[in-house]
């Protein structure tokens, strides 16, 4: 009796299971660059807002400003240099603040160019002012920019914005207008009923909200670890 014979072995191995592909995690470098620092936001905006509080803090009472009785035609020349020069120092906290609304009506005007405004002002925070100080150089367009790269690309958007496009035009439009009024107000208004012992207080006053104001750049700059 014959016997059996061995059976065959399968020639083929079943395929395995394709492996899945897990989606890659985000580089926290690149994370890094695309968000600011939240502490860093918080105390540029905490600055802005100190810094224009004090700056308003040393305004003189606005019915003081508009007062009509206190207006009256220059006899000359230099009589409205002279009234004009003592009004400057005695209300200029006001005067800027006139300045910032003839600016800020001219920009709601023309909703373009305060956009571009807005968009400039977006760029230099995310990309400069508000960067971590650990944050990983500026990776666009399949190249790498460093930080002084980045810089010198918003000084140079920052100067197409302001002089190539109207956005310049609106702003030296609106600044010039408002010099205009003050220069106008400070010439027809009666400086004799001024405390003008004052203004020299007012005056450190002015340069410290001024410095205060501009405080909040550098430090800002400082915590992104830039100068």
């Amino acid at each position: 009796m014959a016997s059996a014979a061995p059976p065959l072995l399968p020639t083929t191995v079943p395929a395995a299971a394709p492996a899945t592909v897990l989606p890659a995690a985000p580089d926290a470098a690149a994370t890094s660059i695309a968000s600011p620092d939240p502490a860093a936001t918080r105390a540029f905006l905490g600055r802005i807002y100190d810094s224009a509080k004090r700056s308003l803090s040393g305004a003189r009472p606005w019915p003081e400003l508009l007062d009509r009785a206190a207006l009256s035609r220059p006899d000359s020349l230099s009589d409205a240099t002279a009234r004009l020069r003592k009004n400057l120092a005695y209300f200029r906290v006001n005067y800027a603040a006139l300045l910032a609304l003839s600016l800020a009506v001219s920009l709601l005007a023309h909703p373009f160019s305060l956009a571009a405004l807005l968009a400039l002002l977006a760029a230099w925070c995310f990309l400069y002012l508000l960067r971590p100080a650990d944050a990983a150089p500026l990776n666009a367009l399949g190249r790498t920019f460093s930080d002084r790269e980045t810089l010198g690309g918003l000084i140079a958007a920052s100067v197409f914005v302001v002089f190539l496009t109207s956005v310049g035009g609106i702003i030296f439009s609106a600044l010039a207008l408002g010099a205009a009024v003050v220069c106008a107000h400070g010439a027809f208004r009666v400086p004799e009923d001024l405390f003008l012992d004052e203004v020299p207080d007012q005056g450190l006053v002015g340069n410290g909200a001024t410095l205060n104001l501009l405080s909040f750049i550098n430090g800002a700059a400082g915590g992104g670890g830039r100068v």
